[in-house]
């Protein structure tokens, strides 16, 4: 969907909130409220205000990475200067990646990707050779095999990927949550999750204070389609175990279960089996998303097979329909989900979503149709635009909540 609204391009968050001004820290940001159409303005430090004992924040603790690296694309000596965004590594050790186009202020512009079989040379001697694109007849990722390890690279050589409505480059810190917590295997996401930016340990400590549950999962994000809005491709998620005994017993007790940010959506509903809530009608022969087995989301995802995206937890599968009525829980899985969340899909385990200001014509505005629907989201960008909030990764949050309860506790 895209929202009639125009947004200034004075309202992009160029700084981060703790660089605004004196004395100012990552919770000086506001917080909109969207209860169905109806609206709120407060700041951020009245979150655990706004919430209650028995719900359950589930946060993404994926960590950021250095996921942008300069490199010349052609023979030595010279050719044409890129950056390379890595976005995801593929099970066969490959990474789907984007080239970009550097400019003077810093940032990026698009640049198609290709031919296949042309070179990157990258800093202390590495290669990047170009191997196809990742959705065939689209242009803006492809495939690659580097000759070195990535996240050592990316360590040594890499810094975080920037946008052009941003003043400056930050360091790595300020592109990193306070859940955000390192792989083992170096993992990790190409963009932060952004809507966790703004927490703290006070904050935190506050929210558990007031009965509320904290509950981590990782979601290693891909780089956005910034120019294009594409839908989101293919990621690695996880959901453990604890955390889904937490969401379900929140479920049956009454609580509410609030995601953190547009990527928490995504894993728990990839997650769940049960009856989506919809927030339009289902299209003719259209059929709910979800996971068609622990092993479906096992079953492969970017590099496995021929290159393409895997069947991921979003596919689907013959018995997924019987599956789905069989009850609303998020079960433990991990693996890759192709789940895009969408009004007619809808949402099985999200009560409430914490999230950015988004472009009018995001694709993730779908996902928050999905969730609040679509007179919420009209009324909210409307009353944002006017009350002068910040867009982006450093800008203030949006809170939607149930106009009604969703499950009330089991008695």
């Amino acid at each position: 969907m895209a929202l009639a609204v125009r947004v200034p391009t004075e309202l992009s968050a160029r700084v981060p909130a703790e660089q605004r001004g004196p004395g100012r820290g990552r919770d000086d940001v506001r917080l909109l409220v969207s209860r169905g159409e109806a609206v709120s303005h407060h700041s951020f430090r009245e979150l655990p205000a706004l919430l209650r004992a028995g719900d359950v924040l589930v946060v993404n603790t994926s960590t950021t990475l250095a996921a942008a690296v300069d490199g010349r694309l052609g023979p030595e000596p010279g050719g044409e200067p890129v950056v390379v965004h890595f976005s995801t590594r593929g099970d066969d050790g490959r990474w789907a990646v984007e080239l970009r186009t550097p400019e003077p202020s810093g940032s990026t512009r698009p640049r198609g990707g290709g031919p296949t079989g042309a070179v990157v040379r990258l800093p202390g001697g590495a290669r990047l050779v170009l191997a196809g694109p990742l959705v065939p007849g689209s242009g803006r990722l492809w495939w690659a095999r580097v000759s070195v390890d990535v996240p050592g690279l990316l360590e040594r050589y890499g810094r975080p990927i920037r946008y052009g409505y941003t003043e400056r480059d930050q360091p790595l810190s300020a592109y990193r949550t306070l859940f955000a917590r390192p792989s083992p295997d170096g993992s990790g996401s190409a963009e932060m999750p952004s809507a966790g930016r703004p927490f703290t340990a006070r904050l935190v400590a506050e929210l558990v204070d007031r009965g509320v549950r904290i509950a981590p999962l990782s979601l290693h994000t891909g780089v956005a389609s910034t120019e294009a809005h594409e839908p989101p491709y293919p990621e690695r998620f996880e959901v453990p175990a604890a955390t889904a005994a937490l969401v379900n017993a929140a479920r049956a007790g009454g609580g509410r279960v609030i995601a953190v940010g547009t990527t928490v959506v995504r894993a728990l509903e990839s997650a769940a089996v049960g009856p989506a809530l919809r927030t339009e009608p289902d299209p003719a022969g259209s059929r709910p998303g979800g996971v068609p087995g622990a092993s479906g989301a096992e079953a492969g995802g970017p590099g496995a097979g021929s290159g393409g995206p895997g069947t991921g937890a979003g596919s689907g599968g013959p018995g997924e329909e019987t599956a789905a009525r069989s009850g609303g829980t998020v079960r433990a899985v991990r693996g890759w989900t192709d789940l895009v969340v969408t009004p007619a899909r809808g949402v099985r385990v999200v009560d409430g979503l914490l999230t950015g200001l988004h472009e009018p014509e995001a694709s993730h505005l779908l996902m928050l149709e999905a969730v609040a629907g679509r007179p919420a989201l009209r009324s909210a960008y409307a009353a944002a635009v006017r009350g002068r909030y910040l867009w982006h990764e450093f800008g203030d949050v949006h809170l939607l909540l149930p106009e009604k309860e969703a499950h009330p506790p089991h008695c």
